[in-house]
């Protein structure tokens, strides 16, 4: 036993879920929106990457390099041989120091004259790929690149020990050097009246308007035509830059080791700089502590005359007392006290000087001074106590141990500013300072950037979010219909029939622009396509609306060119006579009718033919071109089509074609951009506007009904054709009020 006969059934079924606020984010909508463009994304993603792993190809390697600098904590000198107690009040951070020092112009710049960093020649290299081939290239290359002279791509190098020009000259465009015979060069410059010829070697001088020029290439290797560009910056500009450039901080708390760090495409010259910079930190810095150290020699050098004709004095008066009285021998007491007084006005005059030299840089009132003053007071008060036992002694050994203690107290000052002073002069000649290179920098191996694996996985995620990005905007910024539900809630239409997009019909009209003859229908040449089986669902639909309207004619419009409405024209008539139906279709867009070609017919003698009276009916119609199917197309195109359409004589043949056929199906110009298809209106039954997938819009469907109200007609339905049934997505209206869904199903055979 056998079922039906095998046949596709294309079924549409409305899915209505709960009705989300319309606000709401639906997760489902954007994965069918990324679904339905997943090429887009995918073709996005994929140039995104190409770019990025050309950028990680050809971009010019970045190398890396540092040095270590020891900062060393001052190691007390002339200045603190008085003592250290205000060193006892100082927070020391001398790396915080030290990191300006090292990113001051002085140093800098010293560092840019140095290595010469303001001048900057290169080969002029192929754009885009020149660096590329050079960092492969084994030799030199011959100068040229698609007829441009001048670019090289091979080991081509340039050296230039000198060149000053005048400051207009500045940061402004660079000058070209072109490589010659015989180990000569010529220099090219806007501002120069002719170019200069130069030698290697030799120091090449041009007197201009604005100044010299001076230049000296010591090194130029590259076959003749080969361009190098040079550049001449500013010191101050280069030394920004540099100052810009260098990463300088401390590694670790309060260690006092300052890294250095540089970027550079040059190994070479980043090599250079960063010793050069390190050369001349640690210079500034010997020359720092030998000046402190002779300004500190020049104090020393006036207080030792007299700290010693102060002790010549003291010892003097000591001498003359004992050769009066004699040796005087000191008990127990006595020895106790001479020693602790040494000690106090040792410590006193230590404390006198050393405030005068916070004076120098502080106000009475600053905490450090305050501190200086308590221990004087305090010293005072037990120097003061001292000669109070002192005075309750006998006389004689009083004297003497007066005596004793002041050539005491002046002999230890005297040997202790002497000990400073040949300890200054040693750090004076020595040439050492408080800092020390740890590590100096040295030619890196492998660049830091690009990090190729990075940038191509940061192109692949970039590439991909903009891929997603792009497909969402395009979809959301979409301004046509995507779902029919959304004509019949918001409009107010009924939706006849869906009819999905037919990939057949682009075979078929391929077949008609080669001028493959005969009928080229869908509903002839793909019967059992889902389009057409949609199609016939239509034909239910407009039972009921033709039996009201007593009329058995059939208007089939769209607002817009490009719905397809000729499509649904031609295939629906074809349909209807095929179940038996005596059928007329008639072309009546007399601007632009092309039913002609689907159907294998002429255009000429047709109803523009008929309605001028040219030609009769019978004459005109196309009888039989398929089964009880009758096609009379479009004629010669009139020069006033909409005035023929308002003409009697169409009413006449209209009511003379509905007797002869079961029914008469009209193909019109769109609504909005001519008034034919409302004149037409007017003799249909049944009109039906069709609109398509993602390209209508619900505007342009509104209007075309408004137009056709104002002559007197109303819209029988819409059909919604060219939906794609391979999306998913069917616009945000499907995910807030219900969307469709299509299923595709035969019948089998039974055994």
């Amino acid at each position: 036993m056998t079922s039906l006969a095998s046949s596709p059934v294309s079924s549409v079924s409305a899915v209505a879920p709960p009705r989300d606020d319309e606000d709401a984010i639906h997760l489902s909508e954007y994965l069918d929106i990324l679904v339905d463009r997943k090429w887009l994304v995918a073709g996005v993603t994929f140039i995104a990457v190409v770019l990025g792993v050309a950028y990680a190809l050809l971009s010019t390697p970045i190398y890396q390099s540092n040095l270590l600098v020891q900062v060393e904590d001052s190691a007390p000198d002339a200045k603190n041989f008085l003592g250290d107690t205000a060193n006892l009040f100082d927070v020391k951070t001398p790396a915080t120091g030290e990191i300006q020092i090292l990113r001051s112009r002085m140093i800098m710049g010293g560092a840019v004259e140095a290595t010469r960093l303001y001048i900057d020649a290169q080969p002029r290299r192929i754009p885009l790929i020149g660096e590329w081939l050079a960092r492969r290239a084994k030799g030199l290359s011959e100068p040229g690149f698609l007829g441009l002279s001048g670019y090289v791509s091979g080991t081509e190098a340039i050296d230039i020990a000198k060149f000053d020009v005048p400051t207009v000259l500045e940061d402004q465009q660079p000058f070209m050097i072109t490589a010659q015979a015989n180990g000569q060069y010529t220099l090219m410059h806007p501002d120069l009246p002719s170019p200069l010829t130069g030698t290697v070697g030799k120091l090449l001088t041009q007197e201009g308007a604005n100044g010299a020029i001076t230049l000296m290439v010591s090194k130029l290797d590259g076959k003749p035509g080969a361009e190098f560009v040079v550049s001449r910056a500013s010191l101050l500009t280069t030394t920004e830059d540099l100052q810009r450039r260098v990463q300088l901080g401390e590694q670790g708390k309060q260690s006092n080791v300052i890294s250095l760090t540089l970027e550079d495409s040059d190994r070479d010259r980043l090599r250079r700089i960063l010793n050069e910079i390190g050369a001349q930190y640690v210079h500034q810095n010997i020359e720092r502590k030998a000046a402190e150290a002779e300004k500190t020699l020049e104090f020393l050098d006036q207080q030792l005359p007299e700290f010693k004709k102060q002790l010549e004095g003291s010892e003097d008066a000591y001498a003359s007392f004992r050769n009066k009285n004699g040796t005087i021998a000191f008990d127990e007491e006595a020895k106790a006290v001479l020693g602790r007084s040494v000690e106090l006005r040792t410590k006193l005059l230590e404390s006198e000087q050393q405030r005068r030299e916070l004076r120098a840089r502080f106000t009475a009132t600053n905490p450090k001074v305050g501190v200086i003053d308590g221990q004087i007071s305090a010293l005072r008060r037990e120097l003061d106590d001292m000669d109070r036992r002192v005075s309750a002694m006998p006389v004689v050994q009083r004297d003497a141990l007066r005596l004793e203690r002041d050539v005491r107290v002046n002999g230890e000052l005297y040997k202790s500013l002497l000990n400073s002073s040949l300890q200054l002069r040693l750090v004076k000649e020595g040439k050492v300072g408080n800092v020390r290179l740890l590590d100096k920098a040295t030619e890196p191996k492998r660049p830091v950037k690009p990090q190729k694996p990075l940038v191509v996985m940061l192109s692949l995620v970039l590439g991909l979010l903009a891929g997603i990005t792009l497909a969402i905007v395009r979809s959301k910024m979409a301004s046509g219909i995507n779902n029919p539900q959304e004509i019949e809630d918001r409009l107010g239409l009924n939706v006849y029939s869906v009819v999905p997009l037919a990939l057949e019909q682009e075979r078929i009209l391929q077949r008609i622009a080669g001028g493959v003859g005969g009928v080229q229908v869908l509903a002839i040449t793909d019967p059992e396509s889902l389009a057409i089986e949609s199609l016939r669902n239509l034909r239910i639909s407009l039972q009921l609306t033709l039996m009201e309207s007593g009329n058995n004619r059939v208007l089939i419009t769209g607002a817009t060119p490009g719905v397809g409405k000729s499509f649904v024209s031609g295939n629906f008539a074809a349909i209807m006579a095929e179940a038996g139906r005596r059928v007329l279709l008639v072309d009546a867009d007399l601007r632009k009718g092309h039913l002609h070609t689907a159907f294998g017919l002429p255009r000429k003698g047709g109803l523009a033919d008929v309605l001028t009276g040219d030609m009769t009916s019978e004459q005109a119609i196309h009888s039989q071109v398929t089964p009880n199917l009758d096609v009379l197309t479009t004629g010669n195109y009139p020069f006033n089509p909409a005035s023929m359409m308002l003409s009697s004589a169409l009413r006449e043949f209209l009511d003379a074609m509905s007797t002869r056929y079961d029914l008469v199906v009209i193909d019109s110009p769109p609504v909005l951009v001519a008034a034919d298809a409302a004149a037409v209106a007017a003799y249909a039954g049944a009109i039906l506007l069709v609109a398509r997938d993602s390209l209508t819009q619900l505007g342009e469907l509104n209007e075309s009904v408004k137009r056709l109200a104002h002559a007197g007609q109303r819209v029988s339905g819409v059909v919604f054709n060219g939906m794609d049934l391979s999306r998913r997505h069917y616009g945000s209206y499907g995910y807030k009020y219900g969307g469709y869904r299509y299923t595709e199903y035969k019948y089998k055979d039974a055994v």
